[in-house]
């Protein structure tokens, strides 16, 4: 898809998309890749039976700052009923703020080891944010940057003047933030957890090819990319994203985002609401040959519902 295609005519190809596909009907047997369903949560019983009853097979623990034991004990209680605790989410971190790095670095080391404790397979990490600067609104990005070092050069066409604390803040934290997850990595190898590392609102990476630029730099099997799929769909199609990162996408969230008519802005939607193309979405899951979990992330759907939902995307629908 063109990098440049407006969001009107983005819409109106998600719907047409839509619509060609459930006419044809495609059967869920065509798809070779597996994925299974998990939803957010505290991994107690009572969560966890809840999630089972509704269809799911998983969750994300929102517990980080967990003892080892007390996730041993949780993993326990999920494989004894079938589940399977398949992430952790950390969350934000600060690494572009000298005075909290040492402190997060050691709370993301912790998570790790919990992670690894409750059975999981990745950590979701946002390494840090930036804001309370002028900067490009969401149609506006155009970024260009250094293949080599990936510095922003560029944040939208025209005059970037009123931009340069925005990109001074966005390199500095390119660099922070690439050497603290770096001093990460032994202890990903160590606990054979993933790094999953997200760039969710936190005006970092808001384009595809820079964010898959950063996540490749490490060349590391211990960071790869939780991609959410409505978190930006204002900034690029998800097609985007997925043709950009590709195979360093280790997790899925899902997600929907509802498109103004005018392309610009919007909110967030239930799943299967929104302006995301599901079954190109699926199409494109296929493609990079991804086996593994869906998380839908902020339904208030009945979990029943949720489930259904998540059901027919899976089925390409």
């Amino acid at each position: 898809m063109n990098p440049r295609l407006d969001r009107r005519t983005f819409v109106a190809a998600s719907a047409a998309g839509v619509a060609a596909l459930s006419a044809a009907g495609a059967p869920a047997a065509q798809w070779k890749t597996k994925l299974h369903k998990a939803l957010i949560g505290v991994p107690n019983e009572a969560t966890l039976q809840k999630f089972k009853d509704a269809g799911f097979e998983g969750i994300e623990s929102t517990a980080h700052a967990v003892t080892q034991k007390e996730a041993e004990a949780a993993r326990a209680t999920a494989e004894k009923m079938g589940m399977k605790i398949h992430s952790v989410l950390y969350g934000w971190a600060n690494f572009n703020k000298s005075e909290a790095l040492e402190k997060d670095l050691a709370a993301v080391e912790n998570a790790l080891r919990a992670a690894q404790a409750y059975g999981a397979d990745a950590l979701l990490l946002v390494p840090c944010r930036i804001g309370g600067m002028p900067m490009p609104q969401p149609w506006e990005f155009d970024i260009e940057f250094d293949d080599k070092t990936g510095h922003v050069k560029r944040v939208a066409a025209g005059d970037n003047e009123p931009y340069r604390q925005y990109i001074e803040a966005h390199n500095h934290a390119v660099d922070a933030s690439r050497q603290a997850v770096k001093r990460l990595i032994p202890t990903a190898e160590k606990t054979g957890v993933v790094i999953a590392l997200e760039n969710v609102w936190n005006n970092l990476w808001v384009k595809p090819k820079i964010f898959a630029h950063f996540v490749a730099s490490f060349d590391s099997p211990w960071v790869k990319a939780y991609f959410d799929i409505g978190n930006h769909v204002r900034y690029a199609p998800p097609e985007e994203w997925f043709q950009a990162l590709g195979k360093l996408i280790v997790k899925l969230h899902v997600k929907d985002f509802k498109l103004n008519p005018d392309g610009k802005g919007g909110s967030f939607v239930e799943i299967r609401d929104g302006s995301v193309n599901w079954p190109a979405v699926r199409e494109h899951i296929e493609r990079i040959g991804y086996n593994g979990w869906l998380t839908i992330e902020g339904g208030r759907l009945p979990l029943e519902e949720q489930n259904r939902r998540l059901e027919l995307i899976i089925a390409g629908k």
